[in-house]
């Protein structure tokens, strides 16, 4: 489970003195925490991992926005700080779908669904999300949707 490899960094960095890598996996860990307390009142979770994915891809998209407006406001050290922090993170996502997988797989739920038009985008939106979501990021399937459906 991702949960477990992220304790054992959180191990691994303490003991190696990474302060750097040890305070960004306290922010994981506080932002699943968080995550788990929201859900406790919906029930039990299906799939754990997915949860976990979840958190860590909301945490890296903020970071990516940070880096832009660090980047944009001359403050580069503070962008270097942020993008220390992506790649942390980025370390527990699974690996993420090619454009071209992507795309195939955008077809594939297209002929399932028989979607024919921009009328269908929900409906092809979420069975990519219900299929892949841990691996694939979903603003950038949007558009891909969109010009599948077009």
């Amino acid at each position: 489970m991702i949960r477990d490899d992220i304790k054992a960094a959180q191990i691994a960095a303490m003991k190696a003195g990474d302060k750097d890598a040890r305070a960004a996996i306290s922010l994981i860990q506080a932002a699943i925490k968080n995550r788990d307390i929201e859900v406790r009142t919906q029930g039990p979770v299906a799939d754990d991992d997915a949860l976990v994915v979840e958190v860590l891809q909301k945490m890296v998209k903020q970071r990516r926005e940070s880096i832009a407006m660090y980047e944009s406001g001359g403050r580069q050290e503070l962008a270097d700080a942020e993008k220390a922090e992506v790649a942390v993170i980025e370390r527990f996502l699974p690996a993420q779908m090619s454009e071209d997988e992507t795309k195939a797989a955008i077809e594939s739920i297209k002929g399932d669904l028989g979607a024919t038009g921009m009328k269908d985008m929900g409906r092809v939106m979420a069975e990519l999300k219900a299929r892949h979501a841990a691996s694939l990021d979903m603003s950038k399937a949007s558009g891909w949707v969109k010009a599948a459906l077009s």
